[in-house]
């Protein structure tokens, strides 16, 4: 038999058989998985079997390659990234959202970019995303509250093991809730002080929506540190400077003060939104600052 993980408790994994509408079975691992330091993780594709009596524990007996992979939160086999910004509460942070951006694009996923609480947004705001992002990543702007366009977002999603990720308080529980009311994620209000959501997913969960789409529920991917990329990398994880890059007057150009950079040329232009130039340089800033150290 082979099912997806979809959730792991306590050395339990509970296994959901593939293409069939049943309740997941709770399994042991082998062994053996131990022994050769692999950990099952939620959106795992294994082989298992049943236990000899209905009440007993299944087993795990294979775990297949795993498309990719993430220590916080821990889960694996992720094909879309959903990136969430809200409209307001907390306010939105470009250069934040750029930084998810970049751990999605580095993962090889399918990625979206979603503005929640539309209600919500006031001067042009919904404009100024499509700009930014519309000629790289499909845009969603919506309402997990309202259900405004979240059928839009679920065209997107269908048929991908899909996981969200942004800061904490834009809505991302919500809008788990909205797409499948049965999973009762627990949601959190923002606080009033900080205006930031406090977090309230306490352990992954995968999901299943039909139609082999899944949806992991995570308490992470609210914050992360940009540097797993390399500086020589960086580039290549903003899609929109790819069709310039190798056309600049030196192979290292990292595109800041050298001439004949064609990048800061297509800026000038128009072809490169400025601020996500101005995201790329601030991250490898970073990224140059940790390496000095």
């Amino acid at each position: 038999m082979k099912g997806t993980i979809v959730k792991g408790i306590a050395g339990f994994y509970y296994v959901k058989e593939e293409g069939r509408d049943t309740p997941a079975f709770q399994c042991k691992a082998r062994g053996v998985f131990k022994k050769d330091g692999i950990v099952p993780a939620v959106g795992d594709h294994v082989a298992f079997q049943l236990g000899e009596g209905p009440e007993d524990d299944g087993l795990i007996t294979q775990i297949l390659p795993r498309k990719n992979q993430f220590i916080r939160p821990p889960i694996v086999n992720v094909d879309c990234f959903v990136v969430i910004m809200a409209a307001a509460h907390p306010k939105p942070n470009l250069a934040l959202m750029d930084k998810f951006l970049v751990m999605a694009e580095k993962s090889s996923t399918d990625i979206i970019v979603c503005l929640n609480k539309l209600d919500l947004a006031k001067g042009g705001l919904t404009e100024e995303i499509q700009r930014l992002y519309g000629d790289v990543y499909p845009v969603v702007c919506l309402s997990a509250e309202s259900g405004k366009h979240i059928e839009e977002l679920r065209g997107l999603i269908r048929g991908k093991q899909t996981a969200f990720a942004g800061p904490s308080g834009v809505g991302k529980s919500t809008l788990l809730n909205a797409l499948l009311p049965s999973a009762a994620a627990q949601t959190g209000d923002v606080s009033k002080k900080t205006k930031r959501g406090r977090h309230t997913t306490r352990h992954c969960e995968l999901f299943d929506l039909g139609d082999g789409t899944m949806i992991f529920d995570t308490p992470g991917f609210t914050s992360f540190e940009i540097m797993e990329a390399e500086e020589d990398e960086l580039q290549h994880l903003f899609p929109e400077m790819e069709p310039f890059l190798g056309a600049c007057r030196y192979d290292d150009c990292r595109h800041l003060k050298e001439p004949g950079c064609m990048v800061r040329q297509a800026v000038e232009e128009g072809k490169i939104p400025r601020g996500r130039y101005e995201s790329y340089k601030v991250l490898l800033g970073e990224i140059q600052a940790k390496n000095r150290y």
